[in-house]
């Protein structure tokens, strides 16, 4: 495809692809510049042991994202799969590893409801997970008659543990990544979630099983919304009727500035998803270094957010013009070679 590109729109291509680091880079130079506090190694490491449990539930929403779907019910999910585990323990005094499986089974029964409807039923992806966001939240909010949940000490060490001198939160970020990273990549049922983004017809007929494709992202979406809830709790040691709310916002932002496109088929999780949701934690905590007025932090994020999807927008578009203009070119050829055989 490049070898048709003028210099402009090669430069222009680039440009966008490598948005999201040119990005990152330039938040951290000018935030360790306004404030030298900020580019301190305790600072960054609290920044990223804060953005681990956003990017995990992001990371989950990039499978979604690259399947062309959405999936607005995330931070029901980190709630009810969170107030399940914390009912558990609180009542049954089960172990916190088994309170823990608890929780990713309830985030991949989300999935599952989400994936039926959608893969199954047909229904738009908006309207189910809409649904679900709100049918999740009403089962926490049934279940604990919206009273908070406390967790013991035992799960409170999770969230401040170190495994070799590493926060655990991070290190078990850096293993969903790793995991997430590598299935995408390197296996067949990754190569397939991006062909289901880019044309799910053309999928469809190519042999894909486009039902089961959509069903494992919805389903690992589901999981790692339900770990992500419990990486943070574990951070917290509560659970109330306010938890994970617009969680789903944050994490469809930190998937859309790491480079995934609300379109389909584009978005990696490594180093996008990643670069995306720390970015996020970035600004909030750099806006908070350099003090800025509590009332414009709300705004300058958003303002970051809707450059990235302006950017994702310009970058469809622009491929978009390039694929039709390969369609015309390749046409061309076929007809002159058409026409030489004939002669």
């Amino acid at each position: 495809m490049t070898g048709r590109l003028s210099f402009r729109e090669k430069t222009s291509l680039i440009l966008l692809k490598s948005m999201p680091v040119l990005l990152f880079l330039l938040v951290l130079v000018v935030f360790s510049i306004l404030s030298p506090r900020f580019i301190q190694y305790r600072s960054l490491e609290n920044i990223v042991k804060q953005s681990s449990y956003i990017g995990i539930i992001a990371i989950g929403i990039t499978f979604v994202l690259l399947t062309a779907g959405i999936d607005l019910s995330v931070g029901s999910n980190m709630y009810l799969s969170a107030t399940v585990a914390g009912l558990l323990i609180r009542h049954y005094d089960i172990p916190v590893w088994l309170a823990l499986v608890a929780c990713l089974l309830t985030g991949a029964l989300f999935g599952i409801v989400n994936s039926i409807f959608i893969a199954k039923l047909k229904v738009a992806p908006f309207i189910v997970t809409l649904s679900t966001m709100v049918a999740g939240r009403g089962v926490a909010l049934y279940l604990t008659e919206s009273k908070a949940v406390s967790f013991p000490e035992s799960v409170i060490q999770v969230g401040s543990a170190r495994f070799m001198g590493i926060p655990l939160p991070i290190c078990i970020f850096v293993w969903v990544v790793f995991v997430a990273h590598a299935f995408l990549t390197r296996t067949l049922y990754g190569r397939q979630i991006y062909a289901v983004g880019n044309n799910i017809e053309a999928a469809r007929k190519a042999g894909i099983n486009t039902d089961r494709i959509l069903g494992i992202s919805y389903v690992v979406c589901g999981i790692l919304a339900a770990l992500g809830g419990f990486i943070s709790v574990a951070q917290l040691g509560i659970v109330n009727a306010g938890f994970g709310k617009n969680v789903e916002f944050g994490a469809i932002a930190a998937a859309v500035l790491g480079g995934a496109s609300l379109f389909g088929g584009i978005g990696t999780v490594f180093p996008g998803t990643v670069l995306g949701a720390v970015l996020i934690q970035m600004v909030s905590a750099g806006l908070v270094f350099t003090q800025v007025n509590l009332y414009l932090h709300s705004l300058i994020t958003a303002a970051i957010i809707f450059i990235a999807v302006l950017l994702d927008s310009f970058r469809s578009g622009l491929l978009a013009k390039l694929r039709r203009r390969n369609i015309r070119v390749d046409k061309q050829r076929v007809l002159e070679t058409k026409s030489h055989d004939d002669k």
